[in-house]
């Protein structure tokens, strides 16, 4: 499949000592930096045309995308999981750092998905540093399954329903063999297609073959994707292992709820969309298929295992940051889980009016 990257897009690896990192960038090399943190299961290519669509409107910006370490073609270097998704903002650090940006110099993060979470981390870490934040379709504070409240509390104690066990064997086997095709509901082009947009969107054919050649670049093994496991008393049977992605946005290791407390607090976008089947409240977890009887009389039952409240835990976060002296704005757009790309141009003017007022 083509490598040819659209037209005003430039790559380049960057060494730091911590990772060889692979980044995209456009606009001016001189301009405001802006940072796009991708998605788990992605790589910076999914931002490629907004790097596009926001190089010259207007041209203020540098607009920078990395991939993440394992994913695209950056290096690949265990994620240790008991860190959370430290390993991811202490790499996008060092990558500023090797950038050239001083300390004195502010950088607008946009994260979407799992990069929202790196962001919010980011921010967390490097407060004075972070000019806004835009957080599309970002995972909750709390992590990615097994809590079943506002405040993150677990439905287990060891966390069990979280982590490296709680990815479909059939989908990582599929990423295993580079499976490009449709003859299943786990292949990576119909998992992309049915989850990351909102049925019927598709994008070009050929932008579809990017996506695709990005998602089978991914790293896979239990030091990344999806991580290793522990066996567990409680149901569904599996806890979190210490290695790897699923592990690091585990609710065991992940809790970026201080973030309401930083000092000083940059402005927040939320930007989401109406029909996201990844990030919702409604997600396809183990406790909504429990609740529609998939697992029978396996499933404990709502009280102790109910749907992750995803979006509830982004609101009480971010609801708690606005009482403490921070400011966010929520845009609900008629999508799935990637507003950049099924809404391009309500996104880049979105985004646009929110820089601007800073």
């Amino acid at each position: 499949m083509s490598e040819r990257l659209l037209a005003g897009i430039t790559s380049r690896y960057i060494d730091t000592p911590r990772l060889r990192t692979y980044v995209l960038s456009s606009g001016l090399t001189n301009g405001i930096p802006v940072l796009f943190i991708h998605g788990n299961v992605s790589s910076s290519r999914f931002f490629e045309e907004t790097l596009v669509m926001l190089s010259c409107c207007p041209p203020r910006y540098r607009l920078l995308a990395p991939d993440l370490r394992g994913f695209g073609r950056s290096e690949t270097k265990p994620v240790d999981a008991t860190r959370g998704v430290k390993d991811f903002s202490d790499d996008l650090n060092a990558l500023v750092a090797a950038l050239g940006y001083g300390a004195d110099q502010k950088i607008h993060l946009v994260g979407w998905s799992l990069g929202g979470g790196v962001a919010l981390q980011y921010a967390l870490d490097h407060p004075p540093s972070v000019a806004s934040l835009t957080l599309i379709s970002s995972m909750p504070p709390y992590g990615m399954l097994g809590t079943k409240d506002t405040l993150g509390n677990p439905c287990w104690p060891d966390y069990a329903g979280s982590g490296g066990g709680m990815a479909h064997p059939q989908f990582v086997e599929r990423l295993e063999k580079n499976d490009r095709t449709v003859e299943s509901p786990f292949s990576p082009r119909n998992v992309m297609n049915n989850a990351y947009f909102k049925p019927p969107f598709r994008v070009a054919p050929e932008r579809e073959e990017v996506f695709i050649s990005e998602i089978l670049r991914m790293k896979i093994g239990k030091d990344y994707y999806p991580g290793d496991s522990a066996t567990s008393e409680n149901w569904p049977g599996s806890a979190p292992g210490t290695k790897g992605i699923f592990n690091a946005i585990s609710p065991k290791y992940c809790n970026l709820n201080a973030f309401s407390e930083i000092d000083p607090k940059p402005p927040v976008l939320w930007i989401r969309g109406c029909a996201d089947v990844v990030v919702s409240n409604d997600t396809m977890d183990r406790g909504r298929l429990g609740r529609r009887g998939a697992f029978g009389e396996a499933w404990p039952g709502e009280e102790i295992f109910p749907p992750q409240p995803m979006i509830s835990q982004l609101y009480a976060l971010l609801d708690t940051y606005y009482r403490r002296g921070g400011r966010y704005r929520e845009v609900v757009l008629d999508c799935g889980h990637s507003p950049h790309i099924e809404k391009p141009e309500t996104f880049r003017q979105e985004f646009l009016r929110f820089l601007g007022g800073q």
